[in-house]
C-alpha cells in the first residue's frame, strides 16, 4: 500500500523559473530519482498536517490511503504539477 500511495504522489516532471531576455519562463525539468521521493514523501507529510483526524498517526494514515486511491490533497499536488509542466512544454528547449 505505501509503495503504491508514494508512487502515485511522487512527480516526475517539475517547472523551474528562468530569466530570458527580460521575461521569465517556467521551464519543466526531469527530476532525479532521489528528489522525487522526497517530495512525494513532503506532500504526503505537508497536506496529512492539514487534515482534520486526531492524531498525526490518523491523518497520515488518512493521505497515504487517500494517495492509494489516487484521490487526496498530496495526489492533486502532483497532478497540478504535471499539467503546469505539460503547458509550459514549449519552453522545454531552455536549458537550465
Amino acid at each position: 500500500v505505501w509503495q503504491k500511495a508514494l508512487a502515485n504522489v511522487t512527480p516526475s516532471v517539475e517547472v523551474r523559473s528562468r530569466r530570458v531576455g527580460g521575461a521569465t519562463f517556467q521551464i519543466p525539468t526531469e527530476i532525479r530519482p532521489t528528489r522525487k521521493m522526497s517530495l512525494g514523501m513532503k506532500n504526503m507529510i505537508s497536506f496529512a498536517r492539514k487534515r482534520h483526524e486526531k492524531s498525526m498517526a490518523e491523518k497520515l494514515a488518512g493521505e497515504i490511503m487517500a494517495a492509494y486511491k489516487e484521490e487526496g490533497a498530496a495526489f492533486r499536488r502532483k497532478e497540478d504539477i504535471h499539467r503546469m509542466a505539460e503547458a509550459n512544454k514549449a519552453f522545454a528547449h531552455f536549458k537550465f
